[in-house]
């Protein structure tokens, strides 16, 4: 998986590029979304394996997941917002799946649990699989991910943010 860190700024920055009056809420939501898919870490501790469709990397990281939860909030939080919410929130989840897709461990992504129990991986896999627990992130494997993460979601996220704010301004001056 990727670190919190890189999904919480993909999300961000997804929120950012879809709605640039972005409110708090939706970008909390929207940052929440993209990192809860690693909720299914903890099935380990009741022993369900890893290829189970409700193992790590499996029906929290499905499409299906993500426009069940999209819904849910969308609904829930979205007030006379619910279409916007509901992007946002659905790529921020999702972009979970696809950041993981993109990383060098594990045993792929099951996209389309329920439907389909097979994982997947993209063809690229370029960014460092993050460590599972805290301890083992502040090691030399977690300065690999870092410095993987900076490469491959920092800069480019960056680099659109910049680009939407230089755009704003510029939009404002004329």
């Amino acid at each position: 998986m990727a670190s919190v860190f890189g999904h919480g700024f993909v999300a961000y920055t997804t929120a950012k590029v879809i709605d640039s009056k972005t409110s708090k809420l939706l970008l909390l939501l929207a940052i929440a979304s993209a990192m809860l898919p690693d909720i299914d870490v903890l099935v380990f501790k009741f022993g369900v394996p890893y290829t189970h469709p409700f193992g790590h990397r499996g029906f929290t990281h499905s499409i299906l997941f993500a426009v069940l939860w999209s819904v849910l909030l969308a609904f829930v939080f979205g007030k006379n917002r619910k279409q916007i919410f509901f992007i946002v929130i659905f790529l921020s989840t999702l972009s979970h799946a696809l950041l993981d897709a993109l990383t060098t461990g594990g045993k792929g992504v099951g996209f389309f649990i329920p439907f389909i129990n097979e994982r997947y991986f993209f063809p690229l896999k370029i960014i460092k699989v993050s460590p599972i627990g805290v301890k083992q992130f502040f090691s030399e494997w977690g300065m690999q991910v870092i410095i993987s993460e900076l490469i491959y979601i920092a800069i480019p996220c960056s680099i659109i943010l910049i680009t939407l704010s230089i755009a704003k301004k510029k939009k404002a001056w004329t």
